[in-house]
């Protein structure tokens, strides 16, 4: 009797401090973590959301860096902080890939974070070297085709999102091609634009530049719809694979056992703020789209995501650098 009288006491009091918590969050300030460097394309969309989060939120929001590990460093950071709401993280395609790519598997995206909501998408770009004779993606196809894997491919390394992607669209076109991997996006795009590898694929953020200069040729981008910055350019599915899409996603996470109602605020928050005209202008600018969706879209999207990344993985021996 007495044991069952406490462990009534205990739910309770769990229950009573958990809506407690919910009731005054957010009180204090919010960090949420980006699992590479300043100034990448995920720097670019937490600090976009930030902003707008602080205006939502009434209280501050910091974005701290905490680079290495394919994300996996931020993710842990995040998967072992206090689920209170107060520490999130700015996932992206990787949070899903990374159970596969890394053995043992550095935590469980579905059981060990909690999806807050989607923010958006920015295309992942194949783009070639102005010399190469590449004018359409369909060449492409034509000579490796033709010629398996004697055309090389830039990304900024093993198992990273622009690498996943170029390998399924590889799949979908039964083409194989040669992987070159780089320790990040600049190199990869100095080898391509000096002639050293003919492809590169990459984020829309790190090759519009170039495009605009004419120091690259952009063949097509890897996102559902054309992208508002490259109007000319057709995406993969135009190029023969309807229904084909590899684009970079963002969406924020908490731990788990985050309690619901603070899940909900941090939600509403978040879909708020993706939809706000500066984070729309911001994604857009990066050659992407807020694309806004609360925690049920977010877990149905990532775990299709973890099954495919899987799959493709496997199937294709990837691991990590």
């Amino acid at each position: 009797m007495h044991r069952h009288t406490l462990a009534l006491v205990t739910a309770t009091l769990a229950l009573t401090s958990s809506f407690a918590s919910a009731d005054t969050f957010p009180s204090a300030p919010v960090k949420i973590y980006v699992g590479y460097s300043a100034g990448g394309a995920v720097d670019v969309v937490a600090r976009a959301i930030g902003v707008r989060l602080q205006a939502e939120l009434k209280q501050p929001v910091i974005v701290e860096n905490k680079a290495g590990g394919g994300s996996n460093i931020a993710a842990k950071a995040v998967v072992t902080a206090p689920a209170d709401g107060y520490t999130l993280l700015m996932a992206a395609n990787a949070v899903a890939a990374n159970m596969a790519l890394y053995q043992p598997a550095p935590y469980d995206v579905e059981k060990d974070l909690a999806p807050v909501a989607l923010i958006g998408r920015v295309p992942v770009v194949i783009a070639v070297n102005p010399e190469s004779p590449y004018k359409t993606l369909a060449k492409l196809i034509e000579d490796a085709k033709a010629k398996p894997e004697s055309i090389g491919y830039a990304t900024p390394g093993n198992g990273s999102t622009p690498h996943l992607a170029v390998e399924l669209f590889a799949s979908a076109a039964k083409i194989n091609l040669m992987h070159v991997p780089y320790k990040g996006g600049a190199q990869a795009l100095t080898d391509v634009i000096g002639g050293q590898v003919p492809v590169v694929a990459l984020n829309a953020l790190e090759v519009l530049p170039h495009i605009r200069s004419g120091k690259l040729r952009p063949l097509a981008v890897l996102s559902a719809k054309r992208s508002n910055l490259l109007p000319d350019v057709p995406t993969i599915a135009e190029s023969g694979f309807p229904g084909f899409e590899a684009s970079v996603w963002y969406g924020l996470m908490a731990p788990a056992n985050t309690p619901k109602p603070v899940l909900a605020a941090l939600t509403a928050a978040a879909l708020k703020a993706a939809a706000s005209p500066e984070v729309k202008e911001r994604l857009a600018a990066a050659g992407g789209d807020s694309t806004p969706g609360d925690g049920a879209a977010f877990g149905k999207h990532l775990h299709a995501e973890r099954e495919r990344y899987t799959k493709l993985i496997k199937a294709n021996k990837i691991v990590a650098d």
